[in-house]
């Protein structure tokens, strides 16, 4: 139960449930804020593409690594305290990295925002679930949450391509900054501390699984990142790849022979928090699908300005909101598994729409219905899989809960794009390949769609079948 009793009814939820939100879709929205005008970042600094490379990964690659040992944090000092720390590391990494008078400085600054995110993000899930101690009030607020995140990411699409069209991207940064500084002045007054656990519930940090973890993530994702300007047999992928695998595996073992473990053996195995995962973990990879191929499409083949690109993308993020305002009651009455099965085969068909795609393809009768069912798929996947990603676990886990469930998220977009671009290189016509991209991920979706309704009925740890939340302590 919440420590202070001002949190336990709906009503007085919801303004910090709004904080919480407004934070994680900005951190989110921090991914994508500098992708359009990279360009411009190349000019004043004179970049390669390798160096444009490092400044794109030095947000995500500590963000998504470190994930896992930020939710240990959260479970072992209490949600609000790492909350604070966190975004106040994010927050003045963001005001460094606006003024940074060198490339040097904005990558260094690009990475300590991922290191405050990392530490930010599984807290504000544990902070979350001490805001809504009933399984029921906090499976709506989950169910609203999964929809955040992905909104994140698309207005940070459409802001960098709308505002740079008109001032610096320095300017860009004011949006962390800003939503920083208003969370840390509200935290102490709108957000439960929490209970610090017992001696038996409080973990420990498990050092040799988080440097492992950290590690084996940030490095592979490097090398899957560095897929999409190289090939996979180069040294730049091939090496960060296998080393990475190899940490993951080693990180695999340990765990399973340490006393209290980073990632305890079995935690994504339970049927319906896999469902949730993987569904997270798709969700994403489309989204970041989308973006990445209509954005080089518009501009590169059809030659759209950046700021025709961005106003493209506005019907997507429009769909986003309705689409997850409408998958709360649905999460309600049909449960989190069915719509987020739903919401596969949704996104599946609009990837299969996509896949009609050719060079003089119109957009409001070509692109746009794709768009939009993808958009709509999206959310109600983002919804059902975030509820199926927290339900039945315990206070004391929630942290880890949040890590795992965001490390999901971020992985979806870095591993989805390398494969899926590996797929389009395939095809010698460029707009081909983008079409057969579109292709495997529909098939992709209605695989895991049929997965999931052969999961979802399997008994659970509390020996209930259908994803059901039980009260867990």
């Amino acid at each position: 139960m919440p420590s202070d009793p001002t949190f336990r009814s709906s009503r007085s939820s919801r303004l910090p449930f709004t904080v919480l939100a407004i934070v994680q879709a900005t951190l989110i929205f921090t991914i994508a804020l500098i992708t359009v005008p990279l360009p411009r970042i190349a000019g004043e600094f004179d970049l390669s593409s390798a160096d444009l490379l490092l400044i794109l990964a030095a947000y995500g690659l500590p963000f998504s690594g470190l994930l896992l040992f930020g939710g240990r944090l959260a479970d072992r000092y209490r949600g609000r305290r790492m909350f604070v720390v966190g975004l106040t590391v994010f927050g003045v990494a963001s005001v460094a990295a606006a003024l940074a008078p060198s490339f040097e400085v904005l990558v260094s600054m690009r990475f300590v925002q991922g290191v405050g995110g990392a530490m930010t993000a599984p807290a504000a899930i544990a902070v979350l679930r001490t805001l809504f101690p009933q399984p029921a009030a906090f499976g709506k607020a989950m169910a609203t949450w999964g929809g955040v995140s992905v909104l994140g990411a698309v207005v940070g699409f459409i802001a960098s391509g709308v505002l740079t069209s008109w001032v610096s991207w320095r300017w860009m940064f004011a949006v962390p900054t800003l939503v920083a500084l208003i969370a840390l002045m509200s935290a102490r007054r709108l957000l439960p501390i929490g209970e610090l656990g017992s001696a038996g519930t409080r973990p420990g940090l498990d050092p040799a699984g988080a440097v492992l973890a950290t590690l084996g993530i940030s490095l592979g994702s490097y090398g899957l990142i560095a897929s999409g300007d190289h090939p996979w047999t180069a040294a730049i992928v091939a090496g960060p790849l296998a080393i990475g695998l190899a940490l993951l595996i080693v990180f695999a073992l340990v765990e399973r022979k340490v006393g209290d473990p980073l990632l305890p053996p079995g935690f994504m195995a339970e049927p319906c928090r896999f469902t949730g995962l993987m569904g997270m973990f798709l969700a994403a990879a489309g989204s970041g699908l989308v973006n990445f191929v209509l954005s080089l499409y518009l501009q590169q083949v059809r030659d759209w300005s950046p700021l025709a690109t961005a106003a493209a993308f506005l019907p997507f993020a429009v769909a986003l909101i309705a689409a997850s305002r409408a998958a709360v009651p649905l999460v309600g009455r049909f449960g989190a598994a069915r719509v987020t099965i739903g919401g596969l085969l949704v996104a599946a068909v609009g990837l299969a729409l996509l896949v009609g795609i050719e060079r003089e393809t119109a957009y409001v009768t070509g692109i746009l219905p794709g768009l939009l069912l993808l958009a709509a798929g999206g959310a109600l996947t983002f919804s059902g899989s975030a509820v199926l990603s927290t339900t039945n676990v315990p206070q004391h886990q929630m942290g880890l809960a949040g890590g795992v469930m965001n490390t999901a998220m971020e992985l979806g977009p870095t591993v989805g794009l390398a494969l899926l671009m590996s797929v389009a290189a395939i095809r010698t016509d460029v707009v081909a390949g983008y079409a057969s991209a579109f292709g495997a991920a529909a098939a992709v979706y209605v695989v895991a769609a049929l997965l999931a309704m052969v999961l979802v009925n399997r008994p659970s740890a509390s020996g209930l079948r259908g994803c059901r939340p039980v009260h867990a302590s």
